[in-house]
């Protein structure tokens, strides 16, 4: 297996109906962008019933037909913030827990310490989390999976990885192997994708490999690491 092999992030998802929810954060080919990128998928009623809403900034998600709304525990959340020069994107309210670490001045490791996987058996979702740190006109990233050590549930295994920008090279970490029933958790390390310099194209290329049925919204950030400047796309099957 080549350790350095870049995929398409089509070619990542090629044959799984079922990754859940992933994020993907690197460096545009240029080496000027830093580049964040979060989706959700559902096989429910009630986790399709969603969508995401930007606001300052931030991005949450939003039940789509309040109406239909069941258990919003663990499907309404902020998913991307801003602390400082930190930018924060997860799969759950995680997010607000490194956000206030990282004011309490914990680091994102130190902020996950306290969180687990979901509460959700037998299939004992993961959490999945990023952040991206800019300064001096570069940024680092940090990636983090936080999944059950068994079938049952009794233990937490913690997972962390830090990562050196490498212009066109992202990583790529989802909740969830495949489809299955209970839904296996993912496993190895993050994966290797290319990160386009358009955003258009990226948002384009994640959107239309994600399973018709299943896919629910993306929202894709492209932020100039020289300038601050941000570049946003957001998608909801649901408009």
């Amino acid at each position: 297996m080549d350790t350095y092999k870049v995929r398409k992030f089509g070619d990542a998802v090629e044959g799984n109906r079922y990754p859940g929810r992933g994020i993907v954060v690197g460096q545009s080919c240029d080496g000027t962008k830093a580049v964040i990128a979060y989706f959700i998928m559902g096989r429910s009623e009630n986790s399709r019933n969603r969508v995401f809403v930007e606001r300052d900034g931030a991005v949450f998600t939003e039940p789509f037909d309040i109406s239909k709304l069941e258990d919003p525990s663990l499907i309404i959340y902020a998913a991307v913030r801003t602390y400082d020069n930190h930018l924060i994107v997860t799969n759950g309210d995680q997010t607000d827990t490194i956000y206030d670490g990282l004011a309490e001045g914990k680091s994102f490791y130190e902020a996950l310490e306290t969180r687990c996987f979901e509460p959700d058996a037998p299939n004992f979702t993961p959490r999945i989390s990023a952040e991206a740190v800019f300064g001096d006109g570069t940024f680092r990233y940090r990636m983090s999976i936080l999944k059950s050590a068994d079938a049952e549930g009794s233990a937490c295994n913690r997972f962390g990885y830090d990562y050196a920008p490498v212009a066109g090279v992202g990583h790529f970490i989802h909740t969830y192997e495949h489809d299955g029933n209970p839904l296996p958790t993912f496993r190895g390390e993050p994966e290797r994708v290319e990160i386009l310099d358009d955003i258009d194209a990226f948002t384009e290329e994640i959107w239309n490999a994600l399973d018709e049925d299943n896919r629910i919204s993306l929202y894709v950030r492209y932020t100039d690491v020289s300038s601050g400047k941000t570049e946003c796309r957001l998608i909801n099957k649901h408009c």
